[in-house]
């Protein structure tokens, strides 16, 4: 990533999202587009409110959710010192952010492709669904634990195709594992693509199914990471071959069977 692509910016909007238990747990963060020549969905940025001086060194990744020629929206859970802070924020306030960073979730437009969403990892999946050029093909299926509102499932399922479940209680997860090895294997025997993101068990689950059925799956991984960059090592991974590679600069996302969950 060269020095073009770090600037600060302004915070445009601060919209919470839904009804959690926390208030404003969930909320979308629309900040300023720098000059890029564009993104593509499944890459991420860092950014780090710069009122934060030395108090917290390093920022936080998110994937880009959705954007014009005006502004980048990302869509964010509040669930730690950092995260809260940045819900706090206001119009005007100034935030520096570095990307479009890694690599993008394969895109083929004829061909049936469904979206498997861990709760907040529906984040990308919504420019994803933005920029696909035959939407008509795609299928969205969330996994969530908290209620429905807190997630842009209602805005994609207009466009899309969409089917939800609630994880409430220890047996639903067994009906989302079920639901989520029929669709994998109905994908996997038409051709389709699977692209999937959230958190780490959901990811093994996918990459479990992806293997028994032969389907050509990927996966989108959520590790922790300081720099972005490559240079922390904070969010290394093994790949296929047994080798560690950055998530940050070889990833976020992977082909589910050359990578090590």
């Amino acid at each position: 990533m060269s020095l073009r692509n770090c600037r600060t910016v302004k915070v445009l909007n601060v919209s919470p999202i839904g009804q959690s238990k926390t208030a404003g747990e969930f909320f979308e963060l629309t900040l300023e587009r720098p000059d890029w020549g564009g993104w593509k969905p499944g890459q991420f940025v860092m950014i780090r409110p710069t009122a934060w001086d030395l108090d917290m060194v390093w920022g936080r990744p998110f994937s880009i959710c959705s954007g014009d020629d005006a502004s980048v929206t990302l869509f964010i859970q509040a669930v730690g010192r950092g995260t809260r802070r940045i819900a706090a924020l206001e119009p005007g306030d100034k935030v520096s952010m570095w990307g479009p960073l890694g690599n993008s979730f394969a895109v083929e437009p004829d061909t049936p492709t469904l979206l498997l969403a861990g709760g907040i990892g529906i984040a990308p999946f919504r420019g994803y669904v933005e920029q696909h050029p035959h939407p008509e093909n795609l299928s969205l299926f969330l996994a969530h634990r908290l209620p429905l509102d807190c997630y842009p499932f209602e805005l994609m399922s207009r466009t899309v195709p969409s089917r939800c479940m609630l994880e409430a209680k220890p047996s639903d997860l067994d009906c989302i594992i079920e639901t989520m090895r029929g669709l994998i294997e109905e994908f996997a025997g038409k051709g389709g693509l699977v692209l999937s993101c959230g958190p780490t068990p959901f990811m093994r689950t996918v990459q479990r199914f992806a293997k028994e059925y032969g389907a050509r799956a990927q996966v989108s991984l959520e590790n922790r990471m300081a720099c972005g960059v490559g240079a922390c090592l904070g969010c290394v991974i093994k790949d296929g071959e047994g080798h560690h590679v950055q998530v940050c600069t070889r990833g976020p996302v992977f082909w589910a069977d050359q990578v090590e969950i």
